[in-house]
């Protein structure tokens, strides 16, 4: 055990565990756990810190997620896989493509460990299954009484109905079985379009690819859409871009050259909506097909801070129209896109998609940006919107008015007190949005 001060990706939260332990197995997690129900204290597993919020923060006990790696079960009748709960999702997506399998959908960053991925809610675009937890076939956790629970759809379906989206409320994951597919190909077209062209046509390119991701850039009316449709070919059919290709638009222009832009942005924001413009223009209409993993996931080299509220698919561009004229009329000078996405309706009862087809909005800022006057300026307007925040990413949601939003909170709490009664796992961010 040692002491060490933990600091989440963003920069924008930290905090001085007492005790780090790195478990290699589920014995260790339990004895971590029964150790800090014993002493009266809290123990958090921290994952690697993506999320914005301080959703995994530690009090007393960190768990590192190192030690909790790799894939342990493949059942091919099934179509099911399951790994240790601290695997980054980019090292499954791997294990995956050696084995022929993949995930249905995903997230467009891989960084993240299952457990921390699935307990947030990380979701991707389209498909039938946009979560992560909505694809969990079952999973294992250590409640906060050192009971280690086994939940699948024949062994306390219960708990695994609620816990897919756990918040790291329920237990501390051990492992995680996801349903998979046969490895497929995606084909992806990424294009320019104009503000009204990218809204006029949006349904309809939701209805004709599988899934669709378009970026706004605001102060300007320039988007970049990216609609990727499977197709029947089969793996090593595939035409990615080259090498040469990738390394120009994936690297030297979305990451190198787009944070030398925001770098020059927060030195002179007068010059923000000029620099949007050149780079609502920088990327230029592309097509490829490659791996599912390797088409949904990007590489994120610029650090920034992030928002996103899920509204309801119906009002949701008439939502993102009225954010652009929110920010139109401000002093705001805002660097980064606009993220807008879908997602298919799911069960999970704090999914932000749970009961309705709903449309994903998100803002982001430079690492080094202060977001309070951006992201509170819009919070209001989404949550009057019936908007769900995303419960890894900035939000000033409690639990009084969270409740409302999702019409089984309750039995998510009744849950919580089940599994961890003593709230051993509790921290500042739960007891904000759940209650003591």
């Amino acid at each position: 055990m040692t002491s060490t001060r933990w600091r989440n990706w963003s920069g924008l939260e930290e905090a001085a565990p007492r005790e780090v332990v790195t478990p290699t197995s589920v014995e260790a997690v339990v004895g971590a756990v029964r150790h800090a129900c014993e002493a009266g204290t809290t123990v958090k597993m921290a994952g690697t810190g993506h999320s914005f919020t301080a959703i995994a923060a530690p009090e007393h006990t960190m768990l590192r997620p190192d030690g909790m790696h790799g894939v342990v079960e493949v059942d091919r009748q099934a179509m099911t896989v399951t790994a240790r709960a601290g695997t980054p999702l980019k090292d499954l997506n791997l294990a995956l493509e050696r084995l022929d399998l993949s995930l249905h959908n995903m997230g467009d960053i891989a960084e993240q460990t299952l457990a921390g991925a699935t307990s947030t809610g990380t979701h991707g675009t389209g498909g039938t299954a946009a979560g992560l937890s909505a694809q969990l076939a079952g999973l294992e956790l250590v409640t906060g009484t050192g009971e280690v629970l086994r939940a699948s759809a024949d062994e306390n379906a219960d708990v695994l109905e609620v816990a897919r989206v756990g918040l790291g409320a329920l237990g501390i994951l051990t492992s995680l079985t996801f349903h998979v597919e046969p490895l497929f190909v995606v084909e992806a077209h990424e294009q320019p379009m104009t503000w009204d062209a990218a809204l006029a046509s949006y349904d309809e390119m939701v209805a004709a690819a599988h899934h669709v991701d378009m970026y706004w850039f605001p102060h300007t009316d320039a988007m970049v859409v990216k609609q990727d449709v499977r197709t029947d070919l089969e793996p090593g059919e595939q035409e990615p871009p080259s090498r040469l290709a990738a390394w120009w638009e994936d690297e030297l222009v979305s990451n190198t050259v787009f944070g030398a832009l925001c770098r020059i942005g927060s030195r002179s924001p007068g010059l923000v909506p000029r620099i949007n413009r050149v780079a609502g223009r920088a990327l230029s209409e592309r097509r490829y097909s490659d791996l599912a993993h390797r088409v949904f996931v990007s590489p994120r080299r610029v650090r920034f801070r992030e928002m996103e509220y899920a509204v309801p698919r119906e009002v949701g561009l008439d939502v993102l129209r009225e954010c652009r004229r929110v920010i139109e009329a401000s002093d705001w000078r805002i660097a980064f896109p606009v993220e807008v996405r879908t997602a298919p309706a799911d069960d999970v009862p704090l999914s932000t998609a749970h009961g309705r087809d709903s449309l994903y909005l998100a803002f982001h800022v430079p690492a080094d940006t202060d977001h309070r006057a951006y992201f509170g300026g819009l919070e209001p307007l989404l949550r009057e919107a019936g908007g769900r925040p995303h419960w890894g990413k900035v939000h000033t949601r409690t639990a009084a008015d969270l409740a409302p939003a999702y019409d089984r909170f309750d039995d998510f709490l009744a849950m919580r007190d089940r599994l961890d009664p003593h709230r051993v796992f509790a921290n500042s961010y739960l007891r904000r949005v759940l209650g003591d």
